[in-house]
């Protein structure tokens, strides 16, 4: 078992850049896939970016790309999510999730990940 925690959330304004940590304690962090979700209030969680064991695969919510950039450093038993190009949309409860199964693509469902931190909160000022 796993357990996450993010860092690194905080108010910016728009065009502004964060970057995201969510560090794993536990079981050895290099064994789970990681994703990044988002929650604005009143919306239900929705996928932002995943990104495999090894770190070779990425995969992005259309809304991410070109914008965000997920990587993990498996030695700091640490992901990031490095947003750029903030909009005020992007204002959110952002959690860091993992789950042990090797997926070969994309898997933005809640329900594919085990694991939770418990959110960040990024806010977007216009």
């Amino acid at each position: 078992q796993v357990k996450l925690v993010e860092s690194g959330g905080g108010l910016v304004q728009a065009g502004g850049s964060l970057r995201l940590s969510c560090v794993g304690t536990g079981r050895a962090f290099r064994i789970y896939q990681v994703a990044w979700f988002r929650q604005a209030p009143g919306k239900e969680r929705e996928f932002v970016a995943q990104i495999s064991q090894s770190g070779g695969a990425t995969y992005y919510a259309d809304s991410a790309k070109g914008r965000f950039t997920i990587s993990r450093d498996n030695t700091k038993d640490t992901g990031y999510l490095q947003m750029n190009s903030l909009k005020p949309e992007d204002t959110a409860v952002y959690y860091c999730a993992a789950d042990r199964t090797y997926y070969s693509d994309l898997r933005r469902g809640i329900r594919d990940y085990d694991y939770w931190g418990q959110g960040t909160q990024v806010t977007v000022s216009s």
